[in-house]
């Protein structure tokens, strides 16, 4: 364990990690491999279900038909935590079960597995928060459902093996319905580098990170490897905290969602202030109301990858209604960023990047600290322009990228890798076009 942070029990929060010497922005503060994890089902064909790496092409197990690989390699290595996982998908097909019930099962193998030593010093499972008594009886019965799917799922692989289970497994983690609830209570999200969902894990010692809308930490994915970075300077004592959730909406609805997922009522100082809900909610209300109301509509349309349709209906809106609206306003920022998301699907690049760069300086006012989101918002609009061989603005905007993926996913990240040559290349093409426009001087008479 690194000796850059402790356990501790923080004030009006329970369990919490905390700084044990100062730590500068940008520097790596612990790195961990999860104890379980698996791809999401939505993205099972997608991405591989070894080392989590998005390819077009995958090789597929022969026998449950769902898991696929980059290569021999990948799948040699991951048979020893599927070989379970493969029977027991077997016995269910044609259905699949969720994500939840996955990482569940997959928790359980580890558990059982006497090659995986606990390297989690710092929490255990068994002292993992379920929630189960302060939950509302509604989602206490849909993860009693969910906890009935890992009975049915399991019956085939844990047949005989309950001894195994009983000395393996926490008292806490042997009944269903618990494990479950401690799973979706204290899962993370896995991402690609550009903060794109594409599984879930399970990080132990990780769990005991408190949550603030504007914390001193940030996670980010290499693959499965979970890395915590800071954001701001820390000192010695201070606790980190990471945020549990997407911070750009308003203060009620963080508070919403925090409460509902998991069972707080946030009192960090972005939320008592109220700080940015005014901001948020700059302009005409009468006109913003209009673009509330009609975000549930370009989500379905998203869902349904409808782009067409979903790139008309925001046009119209940002031309019509969203121009009594400023572009700072929530609502009218969420629409630019769906409109942008139609465009690039549609390779419609000009239409893009016109909505990419609309949405920059209200990044800017939102994201204060280097985050994760805004770094990778500033890629995407650079890889625009350059593509559309707007090269000066190109290298600028990957510049200002570069400034905050190198403090949040660190110099050795693949994506941090990626900024660089892309910067490289912006000024290879101008040493090329200056080199050309020399030449031709020098042969004008």
């Amino acid at each position: 364990m690194a000796p850059r942070l402790e356990r501790f029990v923080s004030p009006g929060k329970g369990n919490g990690l905390r700084a044990t010497a100062s730590i500068r922005r940008g520097e790596l503060v612990y790195s961990t491999e999860p104890l379980a994890c698996c791809v999401s089902n939505r993205l099972a064909r997608d991405v591989c279900h070894h080392c989590f790496t998005r390819r077009e092409t995958l090789l597929r197990c022969s026998h449950c038909k769902m898991a696929r690989y980059c290569n021999i390699s990948c799948q040699k290595q991951a048979w020893s935590g599927h070989k379970r996982e493969c029977k027991c998908l077997r016995s269910l097909l044609p259905r699949i079960p969720t994500d939840s019930v996955r990482l569940a099962a997959r928790l359980i193998f580890a558990l059982l597995s006497t090659s995986k030593g606990s390297s989690e010093e710092l929490y255990t499972l068994e002292e993992h928060e379920s929630h189960l008594s302060s939950m509302p009886e509604q989602k206490k019965q849909g993860l009693s459902q969910l906890a009935s799917m890992l009975d049915l799922y399991l019956q085939q692989e844990v047949l005989g093996l309950a001894q195994e289970m009983t000395s393996a497994l926490p008292p806490s983690c042997q009944e269903p319905l618990s494990l479950i609830a401690k799973v979706t209570c204290n899962c993370f999200t896995i991402s690609d580098g550009e903060l794109q969902e594409i599984g879930v894990g399970l990080y132990p010692s990780l769990s005991l990170l408190n949550h603030d809308c504007r914390p001193n930490c940030v996670m980010v994915f290499e693959g499965t490897k979970l890395q915590l970075r800071a954001v701001r300077d820390i000192n010695p004592e201070e606790e980190l905290t990471i945020s549990y959730i997407e911070t750009l909406s308003l203060t009620e609805d963080r508070r919403r969602q925090l409460e509902d997922q998991y069972h707080f009522m946030c009192h960090c100082q972005h939320c008592d202030s109220q700080d940015k809900d005014e901001l948020m909610l700059s302009g005409d209300e009468a006109s913003w109301s209009l673009l509330k109301e009609a975000l549930p509509r370009l989500e379905g349309q998203k869902a349904e990858s409808d782009w067409q349709a979903l790139l008309e209906s925001c046009s119209h809106l940002l031309s019509t209604i969203g121009a009594n609206v400023p572009d700072d306003n929530l609502y009218k920022l969420r629409i630019t960023d769906v409109a942008l998301d139609a465009s690039i699907h549609l390779g419609l690049w000009e239409e893009a990047v016109k909505y990419g760069e609309r949405t920059l300086p209200v990044y800017r006012q939102y994201y204060p600290d280097p985050h994760p989101v805004h770094g990778v918002q500033l890629m995407r609009i650079g890889k625009l322009q350059h593509y559309l061989e707007r090269i000066e603005d190109a290298l600028d905007t990957f510049k200002q990228a570069y400034q905050i993926i190198k403090l949040t996913h660190g110099d050795s990240h693949p994506l941090t890798t990626d900024l660089l040559m892309k910067m490289e290349e912006c000024r290879a093409e101008m040493d090329q076009q200056s080199s050309i426009a020399r030449r031709h001087l020098s042969r004008t008479p």
